[in-house]
């Protein structure tokens, strides 16, 4: 595993070390990493939606009813 110094402000040292107190994480190194693993997976459900939304944009208007759109919501989601 890399090795890094970071330097953190006061407030934030305190936030490590309370969830270290509090057990949550055996060590600042683990918290750290997790945080990083969090936003990483955040960047990527981000990159997605937001291809979803340009599919979608330009896909444009639907000429289906609302109770159509709805029906097939339903049968996309029983399947998964």
């Amino acid at each position: 595993m890399a090795r890094q110094t970071i330097t953190v402000t006061e407030p934030n040292d305190r936030w490590l070390k309370q969830k270290i107190e509090e057990n949550e994480y055996a060590s600042k190194s683990e918290l750290i990493n997790d945080l990083i693993r969090r936003q990483r997976e955040q960047e990527l459900e981000r990159a997605w939606l937001r291809n979803e939304l340009i599919k979608g944009e330009k896909s444009g208007l639907s000429t289906k009813k609302m109770a159509e759109i709805l029906e097939e919501a339903k049968k996309r989601a029983k399947y998964k």
